[in-house]
């Protein structure tokens, strides 16, 4: 820990070098956030000396996980909190007999190998074009036990969703803007009897929302899912932290809004 807050230090010090007499509102927050992010990797180490590599809470509580994420806020998936706002989405779709999951941008494993433990009847198709994201993923599920309903792969297209027709299928899409290209149910017409959850990213890839919107309100009823609120009961250690540590804990580095669109097929 001490080599990353050296290098933070390094970076701000060379930042604070190049302001002007009064740094601009952008140069202020791009050091707030990256000394937010160094206090969110020093909580995730004292997550690991107090708790070990298992998920504390949430429908993944219990699950083995990964000591660095291939991308994003660490901590909160330990804790359980992330995505938190998803958890009674993800336990109705569980609770509906689906036979497989569709997880495209899958990164090392977080929602692949949590819901192939949640539902353990259904096979996950995890995806993502990103070779160590996969390596990452099929370790994390060999780890927690489900390598033989964990099935790994590359590059998705929006044609490969005809391969599940006909199937309870769930997919999930994560993909930084990416969701434009991959959801385009006239290039897979069995997306229209999926359920779906996608995140959507305006701030990287403009109107990606309206599109999803757009695409799929004939076929589903789509519900927006907005970051909200963290309900969690918290280990002890945490309590006994500075309330800023309580509050970065469960901060997932989101940098703009990244509503969820839930969507649920019409034809039942």
């Amino acid at each position: 820990m001490s080599r990353i807050r050296a290098t933070v230090a390094n970076i701000v010090k060379q930042s604070a070098a190049g302001w002007t007499v009064v740094p601009s509102q952008a140069e202020m927050n791009d050091v707030l956030r990256l000394m937010a992010k160094w206090r969110s990797h020093a909580l995730a180490e004292t997550y690991f000396s107090r708790q070990g590599a298992t998920i504390y809470q949430g429908p993944f509580a219990g699950m083995t996980y990964v000591e660095q994420a291939s991308e994003g806020a660490l901590v909160p998936r330990l804790l359980g909190t992330y995505e938190s706002e998803l958890h009674p989405h993800l336990a109705r779709f569980a609770a509906e007999g689906l036979d497989c999951v569709i997880d495209v941008g899958c990164a090392e494993g977080y929602y692949a190998v949590g819901l192939a433990r949640q539902m353990p009847g259904v096979t996950v198709y995890a995806h993502d074009i990103d070779a160590a994201a996969r390596i990452g993923c099929a370790e994390l599920a060999a780890r927690n036990g489900v390598a033989d309903r964990v099935v790994i792969g590359g590059e998705f297209q929006p044609e490969d969703f005809q391969r599940f027709a006909g199937r309870r299928a769930l997919v999930m899409v994560d993909t930084e803007g990416a969701e434009v290209d991959i959801l385009q149910p006239d290039r897979g017409p069995a997306l229209a009897h999926m359920r779906i959850i996608v995140e959507t990213h305006d701030g990287i890839r403009p109107g990606a929302l309206a599109a999803m919107m757009q695409r799929f309100s004939a076929t589903h009823d789509i519900v927006r899912v907005d970051l909200g609120p963290k309900t969690y009961t918290p280990p002890w250690w945490l309590n006994e932290l500075a309330h800023l540590d309580q509050l970065l804990a469960v901060w997932e580095w989101r940098s703009s809004p990244t509503p969820w669109l839930v969507m649920t097929p019409k034809s039942g």
